[in-house]
């Protein structure tokens, strides 16, 4: 799993693991068979809304328990979802959303990685004002 991965997660929430299927029960052969209940209809798919990055980050922030300004820093926004900002990481993660600068921790890339991550995240199904990913 990637460093974005792990920063959608933390916002998204994992996805429920699929229960295992039931287990029939046996069927004896020589039992009078009532006749069979109508089984319910499943219900159709619900559809998954989008989530809303923005009030989700504000909300984390509020608790954190520190000033976090991760509207402009990955480094707070990294912090803020439980990720080490280090620059290894953030080296990782320029790679993984295809940053073509230089890997040096400068303004530039970090300024790009937090505007990259909140498009990631727009594209995956959250809901990101404009003005966090421009």
């Amino acid at each position: 799993m990637g460093i974005f991965s792990s920063i959608k997660d933390a916002i998204f929430g994992k996805k429920a693991e699929a229960a295992p299927p039931p287990v029939a029960a046996p069927v004896i052969a020589d039992a009078p068979v009532a006749p069979a209940a109508p089984q319910p209809v499943p219900a159709a798919p619900v559809a998954i809304s989008e989530v809303d990055v923005e009030a989700i980050l504000s909300a984390q922030a509020a608790g954190a328990g520190q000033q976090l300004n991760w509207r402009s820093s990955i480094v707070d926004l990294m912090k803020l979802v439980g990720i080490d900002p280090s620059l290894a990481n953030r080296k990782e993660l320029a790679t993984e959303l295809g940053y073509t600068g230089e890997l040096d921790g400068s303004a530039e890339m970090n300024i790009w990685l937090r505007k990259a991550v909140m498009r990631e995240l727009a594209a995956n199904g959250g809901t990101v004002p404009a003005d966090l990913t421009d």
